[in-house]
């Protein structure tokens, strides 16, 4: 299947601009991927957007990077011989991108038609607003809980030890899933990075993902960094996109919930060492750590 003539993928020439340059960071999930790009096909068939996609392959054992090279030829795909996780493998992408916004992709979507417009369009009109996201549902059009507040120490308490549920809507309870309409466009902390829309100037700005965070935590810096750059992130509800969800760390699940523990720690070691006090932060350090050993063990049980 190949790619419209509005697809700037194979087209180098710096004078061209691109509007709108989507990343997606591959492992394992070949299917999944080839439904993702297929669903790019169709949305992108009638834009008016010049449009670039990038995939970064982080070494495949399921011949995800030669489907790619031999059904979407227009699609510029680097196949690494070594798995560099999400935040390198994205970065990767992220300095060849030359759209003015960059959309970050899973590969386990699939992209319905107007979605890209719509994004870059809210970006267009809103210059207060670094980065947008769309709400996500699975593939039966179930609602997926996709944004949260930031994990601040408050938030931490409260979700450690049960206030934030007693008190959802205060700072004790900003780290549960955040209730949101279904309606309209509105500020947010953290959504998923499965389908993120950000600005180029933005990343120019702010830099692209520490590296420090290579799996997980590494979009929830991503969105601390624009929020403390000055800029709002928005969810757009009226923007719908399909995500299966977990596909490539479901593989590795126990794994999985251990290395995302380990990037909020490593969050904390980032953003809150030497702000806290020590016992505090210790404490906090400490509950992290037994609740990422107590939930990695109980999944290997399954």
């Amino acid at each position: 299947m190949g790619l419209t003539n509005n697809l700037a993928g194979t087209l180098r020439d710096s004078t061209i601009p691109v509007d709108v340059s989507i990343v997606i960071v591959n492992w394992n999930t070949r299917e999944l991927l080839r439904a993702c790009l297929a669903s790019l096909c169709a949305a992108l068939a009638s834009s008016r957007l010049k449009v670039e996609i990038l995939v970064v392959d982080n070494a495949s054992g399921d011949g995800s990077a030669e489907m790619v090279a031999l059904e979407f030829p227009a699609v510029r795909c680097w196949a690494n011989v070594e798995n560099l996780n999400y935040a390198a493998g994205s970065n990767q992408a992220l300095r060849e991108a030359v759209g003015e916004c960059v959309l970050l992709l899973n590969p386990d979507t699939e992209v319905p038609l107007g979605a890209i417009e719509a994004l870059s369009r809210h970006l267009a009109e809103n210059p207060a607003v670094g980065a947008v996201s769309p709400a996500l549902v699975y593939p039966d059009g179930r609602l997926q809980d996709s944004v949260r507040g930031f994990p601040t120490p408050r938030a931490l308490v409260g979700a450690f030890t049960g206030i934030g549920r007693l008190f959802p809507r205060s700072a004790w309870g900003g780290y549960r899933v955040q209730a949101l309409p279904e309606d309209r466009p509105v500020a947010v902390d953290q959504p998923m990075a499965s389908a993120f829309m950000v600005q180029r100037a933005v990343l120019e700005k702010i830099g692209h993902f520490d590296e420090r965070f290579p799996l997980f935590f590494n979009d929830v810096d991503l969105c601390y960094r624009i929020r403390q750059a000055g800029w709002e992130i928005h969810y757009d509800p009226r923007v719908r996109v399909v995500h299966v969800g977990g596909a490539s760390t479901r593989q590795v699940r126990p794994e999985a919930i251990r290395r995302s523990h380990a990037g909020l720690l490593a969050f904390y070691e980032k953003h809150y060492r030497g702000k806290l006090l020590p016992l505090l932060y210790t404490a906090l350090v400490a509950a992290i750590r037994l609740s990422g050993r107590l939930r990695a063990a109980l999944a290997a049980r399954r």
